[in-house]
């Protein structure tokens, strides 16, 4: 019964999730859609929706789906040329910014009349899509409903940019448990298979088998949120278990969500006890576990995964980095590291962005790089024996690699820098293995370069095969572009692939070459530059015995200094010393 209750919960927030976004704006929400559906349901809708007349919105929008960004412009640019009724270029203006071609959407409604349906929340979405919060809830005026209520929404978040914080009273009997921890995450395995859900789950994995309790917890609504309606309350994976914070619908706007949110932690820590509790970035997961914290008298961690402010600038104009959202994230980021009685991130660079110019103390720093366990702690096969096993050509040299499928890894390049070593060496095959909103778009890539036949995309698998598609790799591939966010963040993916012998080639970056050792783990090329890329690569190829040495060399270091055993030593050892901080053992 209780199982039941939890897919109904779910499934009432599916569905009045879905009422919310539909009645606010029908195009958004169907974006949204795509790119959470399988990539074979999406691209079946985008092949559909392209037999449909040129004149239809719907046309454009296909184009969009299918990752054709060169049809998706051309379709726009005529659109612009010939004209549309107001209705429709607004639509079509909304596909613009939802394609990243913001100027083609400013043209695309240039002519459109004051006060024409639509139009409000078009500009409202500019000024928001460019950071400019206080001139997006302007743009919305007085307005029909739907702008009121979308006005109410961008309202509520700007108030949690700017100070607001949750609020709960204090419990000053509380009595904790011993060597009793609380991990407060975004999301997690079995419902989202992220580089970030891989780290959580190994690291607390790990603090189990060193004798702590460790529980996790999930924001509210997860994992209905993403549309899974299969999650429960609590779900137990490897000995970790897992509280899902269900809901059959959440309150409206972010700060009365974030209430809710804290409000519902606290009375499940009231029950599980926990002496310290423990969440990841980004800054509103901090405001929620401080406000319990400080409510139960206990320490708390904050763990910067990644430096998510850089992340939304990273799809945007320079100009964005200056812009009042920009700006206020990392205020508030710094807020939370100031309040943390501890701050883990993962490298040297990361450390240096958060203890810069208004960060918190580097005394309060502790570095806890990724690593590795499981799977990636046995003995590699090799790269043919690999291929055999997962049905791909064991004879056939491999390069490509294991990622999410977003702008900022730079897989564009790894297409292209493939299409040019493909001329030379016929036999060499590509696989790109993961999903994201880049898929289709490097499909199409690989279709326009006359590849297509040798790139394999096998989509997102399970995480219990992501150890053998690492080791189908010959030469591992990690071509991220060069943006504030790559220069900073250590990603896990390298660190896997050097812990299944197998070298890699990288962007120069800061964040990767204090990953990889170039010239002994792997070879680096210049970020944007796939000639650069295919040259390194190319070394790698024509050198059997130097991959190998590379190989060695990666497994070997990561397996003495990068385990996840180790990390939870670390982190558990801090638990401790922020105990007796606290005067209490």
């Amino acid at each position: 019964m209780s199982g039941f209750t939890d897919v109904g919960k779910n499934i009432c927030l599916v569905g009045s999730t879905a009422v919310d976004h539909i009645g606010d704006d029908p195009m958004m929400f169907a974006l949204q859609v795509s790119r959470r559906l399988p990539g074979a349901i999406t691209q079946a809708a985008a092949a559909a929706g392209k037999k449909l007349p040129m004149s239809s919105s719907l046309h454009t929008f296909a184009l969009y789906l299918s990752g054709d960004m060169d049809a998706t412009r051309s379709s726009l640019r005529r659109w612009t040329l010939s004209g549309a009724n107001a209705r429709k270029a607004v639509r079509l203006g909304q596909i613009a910014l939802a394609a990243k071609l913001p100027d083609l959407a400013d043209e695309l409604v240039a002519d459109v009349p004051p006060h024409s349906r639509g139009l409000a929340a078009f500009v409202s979405r500019r000024h928001w899509h460019n950071g400019a919060m206080g001139s997006a809830i302007d743009a919305l005026g007085g307005g029909n409903r739907r702008d009121r209520r979308q006005r109410l929404r961008l309202e509520s978040e700007l108030r949690v940019f700017t100070g607001w914080r949750p609020h709960v009273e204090a419990y000053p009997n509380y009595s904790s448990l011993p060597r009793t921890v609380v991990h407060f995450l975004t999301n997690s395995l079995p419902h989202t298979s992220s580089g970030y859900a891989q780290r959580s789950h190994s690291l607390l994995k790990a603090q189990t088998e060193v004798g702590w309790t460790v529980h996790a917890v999930t924001r509210q609504g997860y994992p209905a949120l993403v549309g899974k309606i299969t999650g429960r309350s609590t779900e137990t994976i490897d000995g970790v278990t897992y509280h899902r914070l269900l809901a059959a619908r959440l309150p409206f706007g972010m700060d009365q969500r974030l209430q809710a949110q804290t409000e519902a932690l606290l009375e499940l820590c009231l029950r599980l006890r926990p002496e310290v509790l423990h969440t990841t970035s980004h800054f509103v997961n901090a405001l929620v576990v401080s406000a319990v914290a400080e409510a139960l008298g206990i320490p708390w961690v904050y763990e910067v995964r990644g430096l998510l402010a850089e992340t939304w600038a990273s799809e945007r104009p320079e100009a964005a980095r200056q812009s009042e959202r920009h700006l206020r994230f990392w205020q508030r980021e710094h807020e939370a590291t100031k309040g943390a009685d501890a701050v883990i991130t993962l490298g040297h660079a990361m450390g240096a962005a958060i203890t810069g110019e208004n960060g918190c103390s580097a005394a309060k720093l502790i570095l806890v790089p990724n690593a590795v366990g499981e799977a990636f702690l046995a003995s590699p096969q090799s790269p043919a024996e690999a291929r055999r096993r997962l049905g791909l050509d064991p004879e056939k040299l491999t390069i490509g690699t294991v990622s999410s499928l977003v702008s900022y890894e730079g897989l564009d390049d790894l297409v292209r820098a493939f299409a040019q070593l493909s001329v030379r060496y016929p036999d060499l095959r590509c696989l790109i293995v993961g999903d994201g909103a880049e898929l289709a778009r490097l499909k199409n890539l690989a279709h326009k370069l006359n590849v297509s036949e040798r790139v394999t995309f096998p989509g997102r698998v399970d995480r219990t095969q992501s150890s053998l598609f690492h080791q189908a790799l010959d030469i591992f591939v990690l071509p991220r572009l060069d943006l504030p966010v790559t220069r900073t963040v250590t990603p896990l993916k390298p660190v896997e692939a050097l812990a299944s012998s197998r070298p890699v080639v990288f962007s120069n970056l800061p964040a990767l070459q204090e990953t990889i050792r170039d010239g002994t783990e792997g070879l680096s090329a210049e970020a944007q530059n796939p000639a650069q890329l295919a040259a390194a690569v190319e070394c790698l190829i024509a050198d059997p015995c130097l991959r190998d040495r590379m190989g060695e060399a990666g497994r070997t270091r990561i397996l003495a200094e990068r385990t996840w055993q180790a990390a939870a030593a670390q982190t558990t050892a801090t638990y401790e010393r922020l105990k007796v901080a606290r005067g209490y053992n």
